[in-house]
């Protein structure tokens, strides 16, 4: 069972083996997961899950990768923050892609000339540090300044998964409405760096912009934010710069 929405682990993954980010602090939380054997069960496989996260990034170290792990929920603009990256050309990045069902946004990915490798998940809602793992035998690091992870459209489970990564990067976008930082703090607070995207359509919601970052710091005092839309090429660099200083800074 998975200790955020609930769901069983096999149905969860494919590698049999999960993980969260954060700690097990919220697994009592959980009023479906009050037996303390679940939760016993539960923390070995997240314990598991964790040493095999230690194991990508020391993969990644070894080949001078920073790992991005991108989380949002669907339709956020996840691969086209991706692809606009791509258009600068600044660093060089792959991809490994995580969904249900399909390879469309790999494919995406791989039409703009940047490696992609595409899990399927089937009816698991996050990607996990086994995923990776078995991604990343098909990915090609050498000459690579960063390997992004485009976590399944989410904004619950995959907070509490660790790929891996060295950052996260949360995405949310105008259309989905005030309040989805205070409804899922557990993302917000993984944060490293919150884009509020699709921000050319701010003209026509109804959204307090400035009051959400209000909300995300007090969630995270020292989180990093910016406004992004693929269609102002100045927000595309500033996402792009603030990577380049991260690559730059290990």
């Amino acid at each position: 069972m998975c200790k955020d929405c609930g769901c069983s682990v096999v149905e969860h993954s494919h590698s049999h083996e999960h993980h969260h980010g954060d700690s097990h602090k919220h697994l009592h939380d959980n009023p479906q997961l009050n037996d303390p054997k679940t939760i016993s069960i539960i923390t070995k496989i997240l314990d598991k899950n964790d040493h095999e996260a230690g194991h990508n990034r020391e993969h990644f170290n070894a080949h001078g990768v920073l790992c991005i792990n991108l989380m949002s929920s669907p339709g956020s603009g996840k691969t086209a923050l991706l692809e606009s990256l791509s258009d600068l050309g600044e660093f060089k990045f792959c991809v490994v892609e995580g969904d249900l069902e399909t390879s469309r946004d790999a494919d995406r990915l791989k039409a703009k000339g940047i490696q992609a490798h595409q899990i399927q998940t089937g009816s698991a809602c996050h990607l996990d540090a086994f995923m990776v793992h078995k991604a990343l035998h098909h990915m090609d690091l050498d000459n690579m300044d960063v390997c992004f992870v485009e976590n399944v459209g989410n904004l619950v489970c995959p907070a509490s998964y660790d790929v891996g990564s060295h950052l996260n990067i949360v995405l949310v976008s105008i259309p989905e409405g005030e309040d989805k930082i205070a409804k899922y703090p557990v993302m917000f607070r993984q944060a490293d760096l919150i884009l509020f995207t699709k921000t050319d359509l701010l003209p026509y919601f109804e959204y307090d912009i400035e009051k959400e970052k209000e909300a995300a710091r007090k969630l995270k005092p020292s989180v990093d934010i910016l406004e992004v839309s693929t269609k102002e090429v100045d927000s595309i660099k500033k996402v792009s710069q603030w990577i380049k200083f991260k690559i730059g800074m290990r």
